[in-house]
């Protein structure tokens, strides 16, 4: 029998269309974190660790083997295994990829297509990719796999296109440390009521 430790740091997947600031996001929030919140960048780590299929000439991109990845992702964040000494951000465009018992907060980064669009071609995407990721935001993709695949009382939609101002992505920062003082703040309670 297995004893269940409850964790002390939260596991948080920043999720969007590929454009609209995941790892901007995801490396902010982790060193805002002093080492608490550790980044995982899926991308990285399926070329890291040789986690796909093969590369797409078509798309321009790995075909991640999820299998694979979520069996080396499982020895990293596992909640079962008992409390890690970091938690973990989850940065990666899938939000139906990883199961919802390790996600506590699902982010999904939100952005205008005119300035979508801007970032995509200034990354040189091939233009059947920027009309692929253009439209799953008119579609709100992403949003809504996420609102399928995980409790509505953890997903949260931000804005991130720069219409909330210059230090937008400072602000979405701040209120997601906010909310990672506040799940601490209450699992430490319940731990001491225990």
């Amino acid at each position: 029998m297995t004893t269940h430790h409850p964790r002390r740091h939260p596991i948080i997947l920043i999720t969007g269309t590929p454009g609209t600031g995941k790892t901007l996001h995801s490396s902010l929030l982790s060193a805002e974190s002093d080492g608490e919140l550790v980044h995982l960048n899926i991308g990285d780590i399926v070329k890291l660790h040789g986690l796909h299929e093969g590369w797409d000439d078509e798309w321009q991109s790995y075909t991640v083997d999820e299998d694979r990845l979520l069996d080396h992702l499982e020895e990293i964040v596992n909640p079962s295994l008992g409390p890690a000494a970091t938690g973990f951000i989850i940065d990666h465009h899938d939000p139906g990829l990883f199961p919802e018992r390790w996600i506590d907060l699902a982010v999904v980064l939100t952005c205008d297509n005119k300035v979508l669009y801007e970032r995509l071609e200034a990354r040189n995407y091939p233009q059947n990719k920027i009309t692929e990721n253009v439209t799953a935001e008119i579609m709100m993709t992403c949003a809504n796999e996420t609102r399928e695949n995980y409790d509505e009382n953890i997903v949260v939609e931000l804005q991130s296109d720069g219409s909330g101002g210059e230090n937008e992505v400072e602000d979405n920062v701040h209120r997601i440390t906010q909310w990672v003082t506040q799940w601490t703040n209450d699992r430490e309670a319940g731990v001491h009521d225990a």
